[in-house]
């Protein structure tokens, strides 16, 4: 390697450098620097303020906590209704649209507009839709002669009400988060279409043609072909949708008007914010925010090696 190809290296990298440098500087004050203050925080007591140190006092409370075993399993049950639901329909829209020719991206842009309205916006207006006394929601159950829900306010599981009783009321989701859960599942869903109709319009044409000249239906197609050549676009919004999930926060304040009257419908980010905020315990919800911070990051790198492999199987 002769000095000439040596020196170009080492300025590509130093130009590198600089163009990264502003990114990094922005990370660091937005991002690591604020997660530093956190987990520091974490390790003192006391409320409305730093008290004495602790250590990790505040993370031994939290793991065994039932409260905070509560929040975990409601987000356990908001991550997987929300990601799965929002794959399954962004890709089935997506792949309806893909077949379409005219006024496709008229429909990309009616599909995409939820994901991009205001989430407060959007939340005040099914709050309303969902409101016991004179929502729409009721009106409707009450023309086909099903007796009126609470809704948000609802704490008992939706298996105990759509069995009635047969399900203990503790098992499973409560109605109040799944109102919750569709919110978000309409929300969601359009990034998820409009990702999944630019993987399907880049996949080569010849592999639909083929299964076609082979006498694959629609559904064979969709499944065995298409499916398979999405997966690196299906593993990736996997993984953005389980971390914009995971920091969901706006659309659960918004429904539930901020109440914490109900523990069904409190993920660990808003276990976190309640114990910060609105009791004051701020070593207490920091050590939240940092296990939730570590879960997303553990979650987030299983997601990747998943990744990484489907890339190589395909």
């Amino acid at each position: 390697m002769s000095f000439r190809t040596v020196s170009e290296k080492y300025r590509e990298r130093a130009l590198a450098g600089v163009l990264l440098s502003p990114a990094l500087l922005l990370l660091f004050i937005f991002t690591y620097f604020p997660m530093f203050i956190a987990f520091r925080m974490s390790l003192y007591g006391g409320r409305r303020g730093p008290g004495p140190w602790v250590g990790l006092d505040n993370y031994r409370e939290a793991l065994t906590s039932p409260d905070f075993w509560m929040a975990l399993r409601v987000t356990a049950y908001y991550v997987l209704g929300i990601v799965p639901a929002s794959l399954a329909l962004g890709f089935a829209i997506a792949y309806g649209l893909h077949r379409v020719g005219p006024g496709r991206a008229l429909l990309r842009t009616c599909f995409f507009i939820p994901y991009i309205t205001s989430t407060v916006a959007a939340a005040m207006v099914w709050r309303a839709l969902f409101n016991p006394r004179y929502g729409v929601a009721n009106q409707l159950l009450s023309w086909i002669g099903l007796p009126p829900q609470r809704w948000l306010l609802e704490s008992r599981g939706v298996l105990f009400l759509l069995t009635g009783g047969w399900i203990p009321a503790d098992w499973g989701p409560s109605l109040a988060l799944c109102c919750i859960i569709l919110f978000d599942i309409w929300h969601l869903s359009g990034f998820m279409v409009v990702v999944f109709l630019a993987a399907l319009q880049a996949m080569p044409r010849e592999l639909e043609e083929a299964a076609r000249l082979d006498g694959a239906g629609s559904v064979t197609l969709a499944i065995r072909i298409v499916l398979p050549a999405v997966r690196p676009t299906l593993l990736f919004l996997a993984v953005a949708g389980m971390c914009k999930t995971l920091q969901s926060f706006n659309s659960i304040y918004t429904l539930t008007q901020g109440s914490t009257v109900l523990p069904e419908t409190q993920t660990l980010i808003y276990y976190a914010y309640a114990q910060f905020y609105e009791f004051g315990y701020w070593g207490y919800g920091s050590a939240v925010a940092v296990i939730l911070t570590v879960l997303i990051i553990v979650l987030t790198a299983l997601q990747f090696r998943m990744l990484d492999r489907g890339r190589s199987m395909s």
